[in-house]
């Protein structure tokens, strides 16, 4: 897409999970450089760093309310959005617990709370809003480098690592369903934004958001346009599954 046609048909981006961290600086970073933004929030009682975003965006921010692990929200967010058309659908989400502790001992609800949030609330809101999409547009999420298997040298995290493993092969089905369904030009990204100062990433990340995010929607705005589904890492090279 040209600044020209930007220009004159702004794009307008779905940011789920933009309340603070690197979802709303995927937010913010997109509204800079001229896009719409629709971000969502978990909790709809508390001023986030999204509202302050659209209080000074000029209408070009919206702010809409969404809880990925309750599926009932799904269907009245798709009809709220329903009269606007989508260029990018990008889903933010990550928790974690148990971080040194082996699989086989992690306690079943805290591994089903890590995989339900990283991996199956992310499919079900990319499979229930995937039609505002534009046919040429983008639909992507918010991988990690550690869901890669190749790359896992060094364990630890374990439950974390094999959710966005996880998240990664539901994309990857999705993907080629689009495709054999509807014969897709969409384009799909599992970006990995690499270790991140961020709630999730802790202090001893070697990252600041400031110096991941631009990179990573670089990597985005890169791949409208080019159908099927990449792994990408934020300089736009290839993750190994």
């Amino acid at each position: 897409m040209s600044s020209t046609d930007a220009d004159r048909h702004p794009p307008t981006a779905l940011i789920v999970g933009a309340s603070r961290g690197l979802g709303h600086a995927v937010a913010a970073e997109l509204f800079d450089r001229g896009w719409n933004v629709i971000g969502t929030v978990r909790d709809a009682t508390a001023r986030t760093l999204l509202h302050d975003l659209a209080d000074r965006s000029d209408g070009r921010v919206n702010v809409e309310h969404l809880d990925i692990n309750e599926p009932t929200q799904l269907a009245p967010l798709h009809e709220r959005l329903a009269p606007r058309t989508l260029d990018m659908l990008f889903v933010n989400a990550g928790t974690t617990n148990n971080e040194s502790t082996p699989i086989g001992a992690v306690p079943t609800a805290d591994f089903v709370d890590v995989m339900v949030t990283n991996a199956l609330s992310p499919m079900r809101v990319i499979e229930a809003l995937e039609d505002l999409v534009s046919p040429s547009g983008l639909i992507g999420a918010m991988s990690s480098g550690q869901g890669s298997i190749t790359n896992n040298t060094t364990a630890s995290r374990e439950v974390y690592r094999g959710s966005k493993a996880a998240l990664n092969m539901f994309l990857r089905g999705f993907s080629v369903r689009q495709a054999q369904q509807h014969e897709s030009r969409r384009a799909f990204v599992l970006m990995a934004p690499g270790w991140v100062g961020t709630a999730l990433g802790g202090p001893d990340a070697p990252l600041t958001i400031g110096e991941s995010v631009p990179r990573v929607v670089d990597v985005l705005l890169s791949r409208l346009g080019k159908p099927g589904l990449a792994y990408l890492d934020r300089f736009g090279q290839t993750v190994p599954w």
